[in-house]
């Protein structure tokens, strides 16, 4: 067998062996290079474990023919060992100044799979992100000036979803792709320039890799590693820190916070008062953070889906109003 291959397999054999022996495992394949690797490698990890895995080929419709490559993948799928193989088409909505097509797409193909692996019984949904990907995503999340849990990267498990091909790069999961004489897709989204994911794959990784000497995609990935512990142990601070402002819910107590925990604990509060914190940016904490600080802004502050952070007897109130009149915010 090929180091390509074993690297995979490996890789693929410990991010289940925490599962009980025999639960079944649910896998994501587009019919793309990498999917197709980790289809395979878990196939193969499956049959030697006594698990079952299953395989979703989600079909978005979003190119011409992509019904004929969902047919195709689900094939080879077959052939491979997986089974049940499922093929789900989906609808792709993307809402006015809502999330864009990308994120809309990958909402649709979560829903998906969280479908199948309630079928199943599966408590595991494997993806096929590469070391490579991640850094594609550090880079994104410092182009958009985000925080630290966005510069962290992906996890490589979340709940549901796992990704145990993290830490290998994706020439290698390609090249066991080639070594196993597989089919795989390029999908043509994946080279269009439109998408700020492809032109980080094309344009800024590769002149990185020139101007800067080889490796980069893997100092990111451990750069991503290490500020995921932080925002971790931030994370967890801030929780503690709630349960202490919850016993004196004033602006004061919050002022009290290093501004690390308080952006933190200012999210954690509007999402306990049913505010969608997905909607919720920077500048929507930053403006609660002003009110907060300084007696003088009066607000409120207006947040994503009618919400309010407003003053109230020297305390933060987080609510939605439809009868209060909307002023404007100082």
């Amino acid at each position: 067998m090929t180091a390509a291959a074993t690297a995979v397999r490996g890789a693929v054999r410990e991010a289940l062996a925490d599962l009980p022996r025999g639960e079944p495992v649910v896998v994501g394949c587009s019919g793309g290079a990498d999917s197709v690797a980790l289809a395979a490698a878990t196939a193969w990890v499956g049959e030697r474990t006594s698990r079952s895995v299953a395989a979703v080929v989600v079909d978005h419709g979003l190119v011409e023919g992509s019904a004929d490559v969902a047919r195709a993948t689900a094939a080879q799928c077959v052939q491979l060992g997986l089974a049940p193989v499922i093929v789900k088409a989906v609808s792709v909505v993307v809402s006015p100044g809502g999330a864009g097509p990308e994120a809309a797409a990958r909402d649709a193909r979560r829903a998906a799979l969280t479908e199948v692996a309630a079928q199943v019984a599966s408590s595991a949904v494997l993806l096929g992100h590469t070391r490579d990907d991640q850094a594609e995503t550090v880079l994104l999340g410092l182009a958009r000036g985000s925080g630290a849990r966005s510069l962290a990267g992906m996890r490589a498990i979340n709940g549901l979803f796992r990704r145990p091909m993290l830490g290998i790069s994706r020439a290698t999961v390609r090249q066991s792709v080639v070594d196993l004489g597989l089919m795989a897709y390029d999908d043509p989204q994946n080279l269009d320039p439109a998408f700020a994911r492809v032109r980080v794959r094309s344009t800024v990784l590769p002149v990185l890799e020139e101007q800067l000497g080889p490796g980069i995609a893997a100092a990111l990935a451990r750069s991503a590693e290490l500020l995921r512990d932080d925002a971790d142990l931030l994370d967890v601070l801030a929780l503690d820190a709630l349960a202490e402002v919850r016993d004196d819910p004033t602006m004061a107590r919050l002022a009290e916070l290093p501004a690390a925990l308080r952006s933190r604990v200012l999210r954690l509060i509007a999402a306990e008062s049913g505010c969608p914190v997905g909607d919720l940016t920077r500048d929507h904490v930053r403006a609660i953070e002003r009110m907060v600080m300084s007696p003088r802004v009066r607000g409120p502050v207006h947040l994503p889906a009618g919400y309010l952070a407003r003053r109230d007897c020297g305390r933060l109130i987080i609510d939605r109003s439809a009868t209060r009149p909307r002023t404007k915010e100082s």
